[in-house]
């Protein structure tokens, strides 16, 4: 692996010293360097072990250690010689501070398992796991031990919901065997001519004839009771253990604290990860809302839903009632899809938050940029299956196997793939990335991909409709080193125009303002600046068409806007419209008691979509007493043509509604030919 110190030092801004051999024969400067007080940064993985009980028996060790891999993803690869730029940009990243700390989510457990299955199955298991865990069994058929060694429950389940530390299952027992009075004795399994009870100590009701020689055999115990009536019960568990073929939870990301093993006997990592599950643990928050911005529903009529679709946790309801979307800390497994696909940045990702991962994005690309790199790639990949298929990569092209991670492909480690989006991908572009590359091992949701592909689209047709030829981004969907091989080896011939001079602008928490900064440097430094560009449907900007012969002006979508897109004017009668602000929701679409307004879903890139433009105006309609105008000719018309056929609304009472709300009181007041009821 060919490494230049002085270049990368020059790069860096900071001189620097190679060492071939710090975990060994020159630990000595490392165990100096970590007393000096300043962030040490390691350029090894390998020995990270090694190198923390270095520092742990160092006296005097106060500096922070910080490790980077430099060597699968940067010098084992056929191009290492012209991976420098790449190292100088790996190695500034590493520099960055550490994120700002998140607020936690904490589950406590104290073991109480449930097992649910065959009693034979789930008596297996549970015997694997009772030195540890407090077990309880839920019978669905099978033959079971003589000795009770646990307390077992049977019956219907008619719900199984919650999560790590907070599982609630309710049953009905609804069986004629009670099986906290059953002592396994088998007499009524003898006893019964039928067959109709088995080992699992249940009654089949489709076998049963209704003979009761099991009641006269089970007098003693009195467990067997075809009287009794169904019993609903609930109880709480810690943990969940499911070895039925069907899971109890079908989403994609169950809870956590509920294992699925569906061939009836679970895998010892399973097994291990259960046994550890014991205890009070603590997660990072992963979201932010707010709901000032969110879009998803005015006066109990939904707009935008594309939070809940997406979750693959079913973290995410809808609360109509409160204008808002409700989020399940407990349930949210951190993928930060929902963030993604969010169009007004009403739902935020803190893990890292978007200025933070902004600032690594932006740190990364200037210093490769600055070293003298020429068309970055920026690979985003998931920190554990993702990372480990980098790595596997690398290893790979040291033995000759394959080509390796291109000198030009910055790998950039996330929490998980679907939690950035358009925002900090045009940013990335904005930045000098010639290639914004999302890399998806198989563990993802089907949405997930959908999703992902869908806001590529949109961002890629803003750069095309710019004039910024090429393509700029790319989901790889590979589960092997080879895969990935191949896939990163088509990426050269599609390299992504970019803008002349880099953005210099920091990417914030506020998606949409991001978004702006990126798209303005975009369009400032664009090959072609068109009237509009075509987006597909669901992209996050556009503009709001209104039929005019329709509309009445009543100003509806007005109030239901959640983004000030659509605006009315105290002054006259008109309807405004800034397409800046249009999130493409559909709020105003559901509202709009007349059907007048659909959605063109368009990117403008001139000045004018910052600007209020008129979509509609009337002429206002005159009080027939004092002249006042208090609503459009149009709106007043359509009233009247309504009731004029009413009862109520005859004659004097019909002319009233021609009158402002002073004009009609005073009238009430003062004609003499009705009667008033005081």
């Amino acid at each position: 692996m060919p490494l230049d110190p002085r270049a990368l030092g020059q790069s860096l801004g900071e001189e620097l010293k190679l060492h071939s051999t710090l975990c060994r024969r020159e630990a000595g400067a490392f165990q100096q360097a970590v007393k000096s007080g300043a962030d040490v940064i390691v350029a090894c993985t390998q020995e990270k072990r090694l190198f923390a009980e270095l520092a742990e028996n160092t006296e005097g060790a106060v500096s922070p250690i910080k490790f980077v891999n430099i060597r699968e993803i940067g010098g084992w690869s056929r191009d290492a010689r012209s991976a420098m730029p790449k190292i100088a940009a790996l190695l500034a990243a590493a520099k960055l501070p550490e994120p700002e700390p998140v607020a936690t989510v904490t589950y406590k457990s104290a073991g109480r398992l449930l097992v649910i299955g065959a009693l034979d199955d789930a008596e297996r298991a549970a015997a694997l796991l009772a030195d540890t865990l407090d077990i309880t069994l839920f019978a669905q058929g099978g033959a079971g031990a003589q000795e009770r060694r646990y307390p077992v429950l049977a019956g219907h389940i008619d719900r199984l919901q919650g999560w790590l530390g907070a599982f609630e299952l309710a049953w009905t027992q609804d069986n004629p065997i009670d099986l906290d009075l059953c002592t396994r004795c088998n007499a009524c399994v003898a006893a019964c001519p039928e067959g109709a009870i088995g080992l699992d100590y249940q009654v089949n009701p489709d076998a049963c004839t209704a003979q009761r020689a099991c009641v006269k055999a089970c007098q003693v115990a009195g467990a067997i009771d075809f009287a009794r009536a169904p019993q609903a019960h609930t109880e709480a568990f810690d943990l969940v253990l499911d070895l039925r073929a069907h899971p109890a939870f079908t989403q994609h990301a169950p809870p956590q604290g509920y294992i699925h093993a569906p061939g009836g006997s679970p895998s010892l990592p399973d097994i291990l990860k259960l046994r550890d599950l014991v205890g009070e643990f603590e997660k990072p928050k992963f979201f932010s809302y707010r709901q000032k911005l969110c879009a998803h529903s005015r006066n109990e009529t939904v707009g935008c839903n594309a939070c809940i679709e997406i979750c693959s946790a079913e973290a995410i309801s809808s609360d109509k009632e409160r204008k808002q979307v409700k989020v399940n800390p407990n349930l949210c497994v951190g993928c930060g899809a929902c963030t993604t696909v969010c169009p007004t940045g009403a739902m935020g990702y803190s893990y890292p938050r978007a200025n933070e991962q902004g600032a690594r994005i932006k740190a990364i690309l200037s210093t490769y940029l600055q070293a003298g790199g020429a068309a970055p790639v920026l690979l985003l990949h998931g920190q554990e299956r993702g990372q480990a298929l980098v790595e596997d990569l690398g290893r790979a092209a040291r033995v000759g196997a394959t080509q390796g991670v291109p000198a030009n492909v910055i790998p950039l480690p996330l929490w998980h793939v679907a939690s950035t989006g358009i925002d900090l991908w045009l940013s990335a572009v904005a930045f000098g990335a010639s290639q914004v590359v999302v890399l998806a091992t198989g563990e993802e949701a089907p949405q997930y991909l959908e999703g992902l592909q869908a806001q590529m689209q949109v961002a890629e047709a803003i750069l095309e409709g710019l004039g910024y030829s090429g393509r700029h981004f790319s989901l790889l969907q590979c589960r092997n080193a080879n895969a990935l091989d191949r896939e990163l080896k088509l990426l050269a011939p599609h390299t992504g125009a970019v803008p002349r001079m880099p953005g210099r602008f920091a990417v914030t928490q506020d998606k949409r303002g991001t978004l702006e900064l990126a798209l303005d440097h975009l369009v400032e430094q664009a090959r072609v600046t068109p009237e509009a560009i075509a987006l597909p449907v669901g992209a996050p900007f556009g503009e709001v068409l209104v039929d005019k012969e329709k509309c009445t002006l009543c100003l509806s979508c007005v109030s239901a806007c959640p983004a000030s897109a659509l605006q009315d004017n105290p002054l006259m009668p008109q309807l405004r419209f800034v397409e800046k602000n249009c999130v493409q929701c559909g709020l105003c679409v559901t509202t709009c008691p007349e059907d007048a307004i659909s959605l063109r879903p368009r990117f403008v890139p001139g000045p004018g979509r910052k600007q209020p433009r008129i979509v509609n105006e009337m002429k206002p309609y005159g009080c027939i007493r004092c002249g006042k105008p208090f609503g459009t000719v149009k709106a007043i018309e359509a009233m009247l043509g309504r009731l004029a056929g009413h009862a109520m609304f005859q004659g004097a009472a019909l002319e009233r509604l021609k009158m402002c709300g002073d004009c009609r009181v005073i009238d009430i007041y003062s004609a003499g030919d009705e009667a008033k009821i005081i």
